[in-house]
């Protein structure tokens, strides 16, 4: 599950970089669609890999917490 997190941060920052190169070099119009769905698709890998960092980091510390002593 690690790897599909981390693969989803990579892929989303290489589409944003890919974004800006294309948009920098003129292959691509900031009015095209191609450019605006590299930035929502990008965009919402962000935030996917970073709602799974979260929880993933809640369910650790659940499994992680110390059981009340009896």
């Amino acid at each position: 599950m690690k790897v599909f997190i981390e693969v989803i941060g990579w892929a989303a920052a290489a589409m944003m970089l890919s974004a800006y190169v294309l948009l920098t070099t003129g292959r691509l119009s900031s009015h095209s669609a191609v450019y605006q769905w590299l930035n929502v698709l990008s965009g919402a890998g962000f935030i996917a890999n970073r709602m799974a960092i979260g929880l993933y980091g809640v369910a650790r510390g659940v499994r992680l917490r110390p059981r009340p002593a009896a």
